[in-house]
This record gives structure tokens, sequence and C-alpha cells, in this order.
């Protein structure tokens, strides 16, 4: 039996894609795979289905649409993918009324988003061990788990907001062509919420990373995505500093939430399905001709469709693939991993 035009209807006029970006602006905190999730669940209590086949349907159209309705998909899909099988795991098992039944997940999926906004403050908790008394901590970009983790072990060891846990963090501090991007913004506050707690902070630029590295105890990095192999997509940089921590014997540690491991494996940074064009080559001539002085090589190897299933990334919010073979330990809410363990939590949640 086809489905429902009222159905089809509704789910026209659902906007994922402007829901998505309305719960990321109304909450700083959210993160982009918890807010597709709260996402698809708004779509599903606002958009009817009767059957098991159709809700499945739903959902999966409503992701296809966020997917391809943002720059960089990498991080929600991580969202999106749990989620869909959470559906089809449970729908499956469904018996009785299936308006029940769906509202039974549905609500289910809600306590699954406050878990995931407080798994935060639980890897806090685990990480702030890894930083001890004396040492200089070297970190990158806005990353609020990475904030909360280092204002965590700044405040251990009384309830005064100050501990007594004496430490230095050096942040690598990138300033956009345009300013006030949201990165800057999330970077100043974490700097001022540490300097608040009588802990020394010092600002450099990405190109001073190897001069600091002398000094520096240990490296902790936030995550877009944690990819099936155990390496991490993170903001431009991270593979840089990794490479960089690796030479010199510091410890690279990578903090993330679970939600956020994500079915992808990368090869090197041109997996990564989005188009950045950080290399750029140009003459004096090629703003003009830069479509037709495309190789054609490449263009017949990777065909056209390839091609347009690649989406361009928003400048500002560009992302390198670091290797596992890099990363000392991915610090989650469930306990410390190393990145060999991050394929077997996958097939937990998946199998």
């Amino acid at each position: 039996m086809a489905p429902s035009q009222p159905s089809s209807g509704d789910e026209e006029a659902f906007d994922i894609v402007a829901t998505y970006r309305r719960l990321l602006s109304e909450d700083p905190d959210l993160t982009m795979p918890v807010a597709a999730i709260e996402s698809l669940i708004v779509g599903l209590t606002n958009t009817p289905s009767t059957t098991v086949s159709e809700t499945l349907d739903l959902v999966s159209k409503l992701t296809a649409q966020l997917k391809s309705g943002v720059s960089n998909p990498i991080s929600l899909s991580a969202g999106t993918d749990l989620f869909q099988q959470y559906l089809i795991s449970n729908l499956q098992r469904a018996r009785g009324d299936f308006d029940q039944a769906r509202s039974h997940l549905v609500q289910n999926g809600r306590l699954f988003i406050e878990r995931a906004k407080a798994a935060r403050e639980t890897i806090a908790g685990f990480g702030k061990h890894f930083v001890r008394d004396g040492n200089t901590v070297l970190t990158n970009g806005g990353s609020r788990v990475v904030g909360a983790l280092l204002r965590n072990a700044a405040e251990s060891s009384n309830g005064s907001g100050r501990g007594s846990i004496r430490f230095r963090v050096i942040y690598v501090v990138s300033h956009s062509a345009t300013g006030g991007s949201a990165e800057e913004s999330e970077t100043a506050a974490n700097i001022a919420a540490l300097r608040e707690r009588d802990i020394p902070v010092a600002e450099i630029p990405p190109t001073a990373i190897a001069y600091c590295m002398d000094m520096v105890t240990s490296c902790f990095v936030g995550a877009e995505g944690v990819v099936e192999n155990g390496g991490v997509v993170s903001r431009l940089g991270t593979y840089q500093m990794a490479s960089l921590a690796k030479a010199a014997g510091k410890p690279f540690y990578v903090v993330s939430e679970s939600h956020k491991f994500v079915r992808l494996y990368p090869l090197g940074q041109s997996d990564l399905g989005i188009e950045q064009n950080i290399v750029d080559f140009r003459t004096a001539r090629s703003s003009e001709e830069k479509e037709s002085a495309k190789d054609e090589g490449v263009a017949d190897l990777e065909g056209e469709g390839a091609m347009s299933s690649r989406r361009s990334c928003t400048p500002g919010d560009e992302l390198d693939y670091t290797p596992p073979r890099l990363i000392s330990g991915i610090i989650t809410e469930g306990g410390v991993l190393l990145p060999s363990a991050v394929s077997e939590e996958l097939i937990k949640i998946w199998f």
C-alpha cells in the first residue's frame, strides 16, 4: 500500500536543515550529532506515519536532506546513522499499537539526547587526571569538551572554582580573514574561563607550534568525528600538531563524545567526501578559467556523479584527517580508549 498523501505533504513542509541550524544557534553547547538527532525527532513528531516502513523511509529522506543541506556532514552523520540504527533495531521488535511504540521511541530518543549532553562533564572527569601539577598543555581551536576538561582540571581539589593543580595552557589561535567566526568566539570563551581560574594561558599562531613543542607536556584536541580505524577528523591543523607531537615524543590525546564515532574509513586527506579547496593553484588568468582548467584525467577518474556528490566546505570550517598512529588515546565518557578499540565500539553499536 502506497504511503498516504498527507504524510508526503507534511514531510515537504518540514525543513530539517533550518531546524538543525536553529537548534545549533539556540544552544551553543549542542554538538552537531546531537543536533542532528534532535532535528530528526522533531521531524518524526511533526510528520505523521502509520507503518514501520513509512517511518524508516521518512527518517531516511530527512537524513539525506540534512546531509545534502550542510557543507560538512561528517560530524552530524554520526548522529543520524546512530539514530537510524536505533529505530531499525527497535521498530522491528515493536508489537501491538504502532502509534504507542512510535511515541515510546521518540521519548527514548529525547532521553538519549539528555544523556549525550551530559557526556561532556563525564569526559572532563576522566580527562582531568591526565593534567598534572606543573604540566604545560597544548591545544587548538574552541573545542567545548577540551575546554570542559581543562576547566575541570583547574577546579579540582577544592570547591572554590580555583584548584590546587598548577598548569599552563598554550592555545593555538587562528584568526580568520573575516573575523568573528564561531571558532574564534569559542576559543576566546575557553581562554577567558581558564584565566579567570588563575590558569596562565598563552596564545600562539599555528606557525609557532614546532617552536613551542619542547616546553609542552601533552596535547589535547577535540574532534568532528572519530573514524573506524581510530583516526580523527578535526579542524584544520590538528594533523600538523599530531605529527609534531609524535616527532617530539609528546602524548597526543583526542577528547570526544562516543556519539561522534562515525562509519567512515578515510585513507588520506582526500577521502573525507567534502571539497575544501585548501590547495588552490592559480595563475594570473586562473580566476576566469578555473573550472575549464581542471585536469581532465582526474575528472574522468572521478566521474560527474562523484564530483557532484562532493560538498564544498565553508571557508573557516576546513578539516583534516589525523591517522591513528599519531594518537596516544581517545578520552570518551566510557573511559580512555586506544585508537584500535574504536572499531570494536562501532561493532557494539551497529551489530
